[in-house]
């Protein structure tokens, strides 16, 4: 099912088509050295993360929708349960937002890219054990190609 795909696929910071390569360089995205940093290519079955210029500037749409959702949520929270004063729910609000932000800055990445790419079978064997990496040479320029 698609859905459960692209919820393994964000939860677990798998490569949308393999399921198995990393997205992100550090597993902690709180990680100040490198938790927001995206590695270019999956080293399971290469796929291309950024697909061309500017291809995660979408993920910005999606990150508003997280972060929205994280309002919406204080905001019922508030009206139902604490009633707040305003400053005290804006304190809270932007506070909750800052802590998750690094989350919710991979989840909009992982999220946008699961968008256009789909989970195949075909790529989530293991690399060593089931595809074969072969470089045709063709004057200066080599194309990689993986066959079963």
């Amino acid at each position: 099912m698609v859905i459960s795909e692209i919820i393994y696929s964000t939860a677990k910071n798998k490569c949308s088509r393999c399921h198995q390569g990393d997205v992100f360089e550090s597993k902690n995205p709180y990680s100040f050295k490198n938790g927001l940093k995206m590695k270019e290519s999956c080293s399971v079955c290469n796929l291309k993360y950024e697909r061309e210029p500017g291809f995660f500037y979408g993920a910005l749409y999606v990150s508003y929708a997280l972060m929205s959702g994280i309002f919406i949520t204080w905001y019922v929270v508030d009206q139902l349960w604490l009633q707040l004063d305003p400053i005290m729910l804006i304190i809270l609000v932007v506070s909750s937002m800052l802590i998750l932000f690094p989350v919710a800055y991979r989840w909009a990445r992982l999220l946008w890219l699961n968008f256009f790419v789909r989970f195949d079978k075909k790529y989530s064997k293991e690399k060593s054990k089931h595809y074969h990496a072969k470089v045709h040479s063709f004057g200066r320029k080599k194309i990689s190609t993986y066959e079963n």
